[in-house]
């Protein structure tokens, strides 16, 4: 400045705006779905979703998690004619990019609502897929009437004819047989053991043993889900007589399907009416003391996560966040390391286990706890095969076209699990068994049936 220009005048602020009514910009218009748009602001495209994907791991036409959840999100909310790539489709639902995203960013729940918004806006409703998607979806159904034929329906589904007329008319792959029914359901079984009543006096009894009081504020409802019901109710047994061996009263309430396969077909009006049903009977519970417990890892995960998530439910988020999956909780309020100190394991189990940990297991951080709950036990050895997915991921591997990517995902298991000591498969996944067993050959248990063994006298 020279000197014979004029001095700045003194600064003067412009008026404060700070009383002023302040309207925010709306990028996207006004909607009543949940606001997804935090997270997909969340995502700043590192890919990490898509390096950890199964899926896009063996199939490179799928274009992987971020396309299929924040950019999606993005084009759907800000184009009105933007309709919904058909590969969110070929997604399996294994949800490993949630645990992979560094960032938080609610990509499951974005799979799941533009999955949804594909079959209920897009989706042919008379098209073949759409059909045997909504059938595979809703097992629970199929089961229930299986169910009162075991014999009949176990010789028919897994009849070779029959197989390759479902594959040639529904697009169910033939290369897999159709897992048994039970000829007496869990419910049934539990019925013919007196219910809750039942289970109240017997953990009543087994309290006194153990020294504690017979009063004592122990009580779980179970959700045994659709699986464990028809197929395997030795595993709602095992997890029954192991909660009352350690005290627990058990109740086991009215209650759907838990969603999962619903929610990977996209079809969530049907998701939603099942979530009606168990939230309504599990709140209850839940109020009055009770927490929710699931030998399924899928199932614990659908209500810890994707209920709330999905669906705004009277309830929803107290069965949430008191949901537990089976041995998580008794790791959490018993001391199971001390229990299996000395304990002894029937012969009838193998000495040696290969353990895979299902995705939805990795999801709740449950990964590791069947290896480390049993590494100490005297002549049992359980070796974990590895961190990968098996590919099965509940219908997905029973579809025609999904199958040889399922068996493609599924190889380093198999592998894996070969390479193990022992023969004999663990896992908490009905579907993940389904899986080893058809990639391996090998039997499969829960770990819930190696800890009755141990532990219940």
């Amino acid at each position: 400045m020279s000197d014979t220009e004029s001095p700045p005048t003194e600064f003067e602020p412009a008026e404060s705006s700070t009383t002023e009514e302040f309207e925010p910009v709306e990028v996207f218009p006004d909607s009543d779905a949940f606001d997804l748009r935090p997270g997909a602001d969340s995502c700043y495209k590192c890919s990490t979703c898509d390096t950890n994907c199964p899926v896009a791991a063996v199939d490179d036409d799928f274009p992987g998690p971020k396309f299929q959840g924040p950019e999606q999100w993005r084009l759907k909310q800000s184009d009105d004619d933007h309709e919904i790539d058909d590969s969110v489709m070929d997604c399996s639902n294994c949800m490993r990019c949630d645990n992979a995203c560094p960032s938080g960013v609610p990509l499951s729940q974005m799979h799941n609502t533009a999955r949804g918004s594909y079959v209920s806006e897009q989706q042919s409703k008379l098209s073949r897929t759409y059909w045997r998607n909504r059938i595979l979806a809703n097992y629970r159904s199929s089961a229930w009437l299986a169910s009162k034929v075991p014999r009949l329906a176990n010789a028919v589904t897994n009849f070779g004819p029959a197989r390759w007329l479902l594959e040639k008319t529904m697009g169910v792959t033939s290369e897999r047989e159709f897992p048994s029914f039970a000829t007496e359901t869990f419910r049934e079984w539990w019925a013919s053991k007196g219910g809750a009543d039942g289970s109240r006096e017997r953990a009543r009894e087994n309290r006194a043993r153990r020294g504690l009081p017979r009063d004592a504020d122990r009580k779980v409802a179970y959700f045994h889900g659709c699986y464990a019901n028809y197929n395997t109710p030795e595993v709602g047994k095992a997890m029954v007589r192991v909660f009352e061996e350690f005290g627990y009263e058990i109740v086991v309430p009215e209650q759907g399907c838990s969603g999962t396969p619903m929610f990977a077909n996209g079809m969530l009006d049907d998701a939603r009416r099942h979530a009606e049903v168990t939230v309504s009977s599990m709140s209850d519970l839940v109020e009055e003391g009770y927490d929710a417990i699931a030998s399924c890892t899928s199932c614990s995960m659908a209500l810890r996560q994707e209920y709330p998530e999905l669906f705004d439910v009277d309830g929803i988020d107290d069965v949430a966040a008191n949901t537990f999956e089976s041995v998580e909780y008794l790791r959490i309020h018993e001391d199971l390391k001390g229990e299996l100190a000395d304990a002894d394991v029937d012969d009838e189990l193998a000495a040696e286990f290969a353990y895979h940990a299902p995705c939805h297991a990795r999801n709740q951080g449950l990964d590791r706890q069947a290896v480390e709950l049993f590494g100490e036990l005297d002549g049992v050895g359980v070796e974990d095969v590895g961190d990968s997915c098996s590919g099965i991921s509940g219908t997905y591997g029973w579809k025609d076209e999904k199958y040889e990517t399922s068996m493609k995902i599924g190889a380093d298991m198999f592998d894996h699990m070969e390479a193990a000591d022992g023969d004999t498969g663990m896992t908490e996944c009905p579907t993940c068994a389904m899986q080893m067993e058809h990639g391996t050959g090998y039997e499969v248990r829960h770990p819930l049936e190696l800890l009755e063994t141990a532990v219940v006298e």
